[in-house]
């Protein structure tokens, strides 16, 4: 039966050329512009860590004090203060727990005629590692002791060790960083998490990708920049290592609801302690982010990306309704065809059903020209300096979902003008006949 009414939609569809060209290009259009937005929401969206998302938290404890004169941040309490961080690290409440910032670096190869180089890094501590699952091409991570004793240790991301040792093994190499040689201990297979989630969220959290990693302590003693700025409320001392300046990322490893509460309690009775020394001055309310929860809170998804997904979107219910009106003039002008059918026993859902096919084809043709806009749409959004820009490549799901959104509004269009081509008298038409 299918296969029937299929051939009836491609027979009616060649009878008009004209209006079947303008539905599918509008049909088109719309999908195009939609998918396209629809795409880079999609790949921004994703989870950065697939199955281990759920178990990682960011803890949030504002340290600063009660009064409003403080410098504006875009994302407040998203930082600790190094002895916060310290005490944090040292109770290991947590599965796993790692302090971290990040830093860039001027790297200096072994090959006296190759000039030295900037790249970026992250400072970080031992469960790093362990906790965000990092794959390994080779060696592995430091301990908890190489923390405590600073080891001169680095893990470089394979990208860096290929452009430093070519295809020779980089293990037990040294590389010098800002004047000080580390041994290469580890090497990642290029991972490069979308996005950046364990760093401060900026415009540069998509597309950027940390090319060594150094313990935290180790970075501290040197001095090494941190990248970005410190959040601080008062003046006097070492800013980095004073209690009233905020610079790193804390995550924590909790792998049920019961350790999440429980790491929450312990948050509490450690910021009620800090009162009773005179810090932490605002009302206790310690925070747990899971990480999808983070980027949703960190606004990770620009707004004006939104705005312009509205605006497709707005843009394929325009055409769809277009599509309504060319529907309605297509199918009424066959109402003569449809009312000799009704007259030789067709029934009506017989007839909703035949143009619902002839709709849906409509659809399928549309959404083939989608997709070869939206393929267009995403190079050119590939052209852009935005970090997220070369993440935009359409994958087998979203292309699946264009042909699914291409025939869901070409057939949702043609209910209306289906619903009214049916229920057509047939005594009147076949009087004109």
């Amino acid at each position: 039966m299918f296969g029937y009414y299929f051939w009836l939609a491609i027979h009616g569809l060649k009878r008009n050329r004209i209006i079947t060209t303008l539905m599918i290009l509008a049909i088109g259009l719309g999908i195009g512009a939609s998918m396209t937005m629809i795409t880079v929401l999609h790949v921004m969206s994703g989870d950065p860590l697939p199955g281990r998302s759920q178990h990682l938290y960011v803890p949030v404890i504002d340290a600063k004090p009660a009064h409003e004169n403080l410098p504006k941040r875009a994302t407040p309490d998203d930082d600790l203060t190094w002895p916060d961080a310290m005490y944090l690290l040292h109770a290991a409440r947590a599965e796993r727990q790692a302090a971290m910032a990040a830093g860039p670096l001027p790297v200096h190869p072994e090959n006296a005629a190759q000039h030295p180089f900037f790249e970026r890094g992250h400072y970080v501590t031992a469960d790093f590692f362990p906790m965000f699952d990092t794959p390994f091409l080779a060696g592995r991570g430091w301990t908890h002791d190489d923390d405590e004793a600073h080891a001169r240790v680095v893990v470089l991301n394979a990208t860096l060790s290929q452009k430093l040792f070519g295809s020779a093994p980089a293990i037990g190499r040294s590389v010098r960083l800002k004047n000080v040689d580390f041994r290469v201990i580890g090497v990642l297979d290029h991972w490069q998490p979308q996005p950046t989630f364990y760093a401060s969220i900026d415009e540069r959290s998509f597309g950027r990708t940390d090319q060594f990693f150094l313990p935290l302590q180790t970075a501290m003693e040197l001095k090494f920049d941190v990248d970005g700025q410190l959040s601080c409320w008062s003046s006097g001392g070492d800013a980095r290592s004073s209690d009233h300046c905020s610079w790193l990322q804390f995550w924590v490893q909790l792998s049920n609801p019961a350790s999440v509460q429980t790491y929450r309690d312990f948050l509490a009775d450690y910021w009620r302690e800090q009162q009773a020394h005179g810090r932490f001055p605002r009302p206790v309310d310690p925070r747990l982010y899971a990480l999808m929860d983070w980027l949703s809170y960190q606004h990770v998804i620009p707004d004006d990306l939104r705005l312009q997904l509205w605006l497709a979107l707005g843009f394929l219910g325009v055409c769809t309704v277009n599509i309504v009106g060319l529907l309605l003039a297509k199918f009424l002008r066959r109402s003569g065809e449809l009312s000799v059918r009704r007259a030789l026993g067709a029934r009506r859902r017989d007839l909703f059903l035949q143009l619902g096919v002839e709709a849906a084809v409509i659809g399928v043709a549309g959404g083939v020209l989608g997709v070869l806009l939206a393929e267009l749409g995403l190079w050119s959004v590939r052209q852009r300096p935005d970090g997220y820009a070369q993440l935009a490549q359409m994958d087998p799901a979203m292309l699946a979902g264009t042909f699914a959104l291409a025939v869901s509004s070409s057939v949702l269009a043609g209910l209306l003008p289906a619903w009214r081509a049916c229920n057509i008298t047939p005594a009147l038409q076949l009087k004109t006949q």
